[in-house]
């Protein structure tokens, strides 16, 4: 008897502890799948987007980073993309036209620093974008160049997507040799007199950042600016114009040319060549191009616009737009094997898109004026 009492004390010890496994199981089990915030979010964001449909967003010109920028992104998410592409000059205005009909139709925008400090910060028609971020590979900062998202101002409304260092010098390769430039003061040589044809500084464009350079440069300044002003440069403001008399020979040398269409014209076969700014003393400056990002206020489809951002900003949003643009992630995870190894940004460059130096600029107009005229 006593031993049959044992034995059922010892089967309901037994079962006691198997239904304790499985409901711990099943607790394990439950927090294993249980949403984390993040995830909460992210599904609520996500579903209420699906239901605005689509996504409205002013991005660069170029067929190539129109597709970058919205056909992943659509199939990924079934959300379609409206794109309008803008250089940049047409944005506020288009954006004052349509608000003063009280028509709020974009989204977010991807466009040049610049555009955004000068015109779209001080129109008050941006939100700050950091709010908008879920994804945690999107907020991690160790993923991040230097550690941080790159905000150009206080509101942190103008994210940095793009830095690399551009290029500046570029040469006829059957007329002037890559290698024998060490210096832009190698310029000055009199055999390269009335030789240089160069993008207009006095205008917005890669001629300006790079006479923005030369000035902020400490070797260089107002005395070069002089002197090269002094070699007889001719100046345009078409950017396919100025690579392709580069490249039919009627110079030797250019200044400030668009790099993608140089690199472009490069891979056509026609004999123009970027500098390697690695072997040029004074380097070049740093720039994202079009790589600027921010959200408008009063968006009209505020979900959409958020699940768009945090695709643009992860690794694949970040990956598909560095290879369609040949420009450097801010991403370090981002790989760069698409672009020269002299494009990823050098430590100690100097930044021609930051307020700071657009606030410079203003003691550099009167300067450009006086040696090229108005």
């Amino acid at each position: 008897m006593i031993f049959v009492q044992l034995e059922e004390q010892m089967m309901r010890r037994q079962l006691s502890a198997l239904i304790l496994g499985w409901m711990l199981a099943a607790l394990l089990t439950g927090a294993a799948f249980a949403a984390t915030p993040w995830q909460e979010e992210w599904e609520r964001v996500l579903h209420a987007a699906k239901k605005e449909g689509k996504v409205a967003i002013i991005g660069p010109i170029g067929a190539d980073r129109r597709d970058a920028l919205t056909i992943a992104f659509e199939k990924k998410y079934g959300i379609s993309v409206e794109y309008h592409a803008d250089s940049g000059a047409g944005i506020l205005p288009r954006l004052s036209a349509e608000r003063k009909a009280d028509r709020y139709l974009w989204d977010a925008v991807i466009t040049g620093t610049t555009t955004t400090l000068e015109n779209l910060i001080p129109a008050r028609v941006l939100d700050p974008l950091e709010a908008n971020l879920i994804l945690p590979e999107v907020k991690d900062l160790k993923l991040w160049r230097n550690g941080a998202l790159e905000f150009l101002d206080p509101g942190r409304q103008l994210l940095v997507m793009t830095p690399f260092q551009r290029g500046t010098l570029f040469v006829n390769s059957t007329l002037a040799n890559p290698k024998e430039f060490k210096s832009y003061k190698d310029l000055l040589d009199p055999k390269w007199k009335g030789k240089i044809i160069a993008d207009d500084p006095r205008k917005s464009g890669p001629g300006q950042a790079t006479f923005t350079f030369f000035f902020l440069h400490p070797e260089l300044g107002v005395k070069f600016i002089r002197a090269i002003a002094g070699q007889g440069l001719t100046l345009l403001r078409d950017y396919a114009q100025e690579v392709n008399m580069l490249g039919q020979g009627r110079y030797s040398v250019g200044l400030g040319f668009s790099d993608s269409l140089a690199e472009q014209r490069a891979k056509q076969g026609v004999p123009v060549e970027i500098v390697d700014i690695r072997q040029l003393k004074e380097g070049s400056d740093i720039s994202p191009a079009s790589g600027g990002l921010s959200i408008f206020n009063r968006a009209p489809h505020p979900n959409a616009a958020k699940i768009y951002i945090n695709w643009l900003l992860s690794k694949e949003g970040q990956t598909m737009n560095a290879r369609a643009t040949g420009y450097i992630s801010n991403r370090l995870d981002v790989p760069t094997d698409h672009a020269a190894p002299w494009r990823v940004p050098q430590p100690g460059s100097i930044k021609t898109y930051t307020q700071a130096a657009i606030d410079k600029k203003e003691k550099l107009f009167p300067i450009l004026n006086e040696v090229f005229g108005r």
